[in-house]
């Protein structure tokens, strides 16, 4: 019996997925639909480990990596994603399925004849893909302009990046700000993740520009930065979860 967990926030998507696979092998068990990371943690924290997950990338407080990288399953994964990146490469050359949205009858059931026509112990878990998984190059330079001048920064040397009326901003270490043509959706796919997190979003942070932290309300976090900013900065209630891992790291 094929016991299947899917990890997905976006409903109509998981429906579909659900329809698909009830329609691929009508046999199978969904186990459940998960979310968010901190509901996925939580139930591979208190459930044995099912026959194959489904899982989208980009969840609504972080991804699907934050969740393997507490909890590794010991079983295949087939990711599916709209975003078309480097990652697709990487597990194709381990032997997991990453498909894109939208999901298509035919590619679900190829994937499916691939895991079926391999056991399962045959299959490398994610703890282990991950482990073979190459390091990616992260930013480490920006070139940004100040008056009539072009200016070298350092990733390292960077606080914070903040978006102020449709205006995206870099902050350093030493409290100087330049404007930056890149929004907060192509930065958080540069940066380390390891060293930046985006706290909601209007702001991604270093975690060397935390002075202090405190609690807030509806789980959120309210956190002093260094430089400081004119600006309030709270970690979301979606993101407050993912945040608090992030710390821990």
């Amino acid at each position: 019996m094929k016991r299947i967990l899917i990890i997905e926030d976006e409903e109509p998507a998981a429906r579909r997925l659900v329809k698909m696979l009830q329609a691929a092998w009508p046999d199978a068990i969904i186990e459940t639909v998960i979310k968010n990371v901190e509901e996925g943690i939580a139930w591979f924290q208190n459930n044995e480990a099912p026959s194959l997950i489904f899982s989208d990338i980009q969840l609504t407080d972080g991804n699907s990596f934050d969740i393997f990288a507490i909890t590794p399953p010991s079983c295949p994964v087939i990711f599916i994603t709209a975003y078309d990146e480097f990652a697709l490469k990487a597990f194709q050359v381990n032997s997991i399925d990453y498909l894109l949205k939208p999901l298509k009858q035919k590619d679900l059931d190829t994937a499916l004849e691939k895991f079926s026509a391999r056991t399962i112990t045959a299959l490398p878990g994610i703890d282990k893909i991950l482990q073979s998984y190459p390091s990616p190059a992260y930013k480490q330079r920006f070139v940004v302009r100040y008056g009539e001048h072009i200016k070298m920064l350092q990733v390292k040397d960077v606080a914070y990046f903040y978006t102020e009326d449709k205006v995206n901003f870099i902050v350093t270490m030493d409290g100087r700000r330049y404007v930056l043509d890149y929004n907060l959706d192509s930065l958080e796919a540069m940066l380390d993740p390891d060293g930046f997190f985006r706290i909601n979003r209007q702001f991604i942070i270093s975690i060397q520009s935390i002075e202090d932290m405190f609690a807030h309300t509806k789980s959120r976090i309210l956190i002093k930065l260094s430089p400081p900013c004119k600006i309030e900065t709270i970690v979301s209630t979606e993101r407050s979860p993912a945040f608090k891992l992030w710390l821990g790291k």
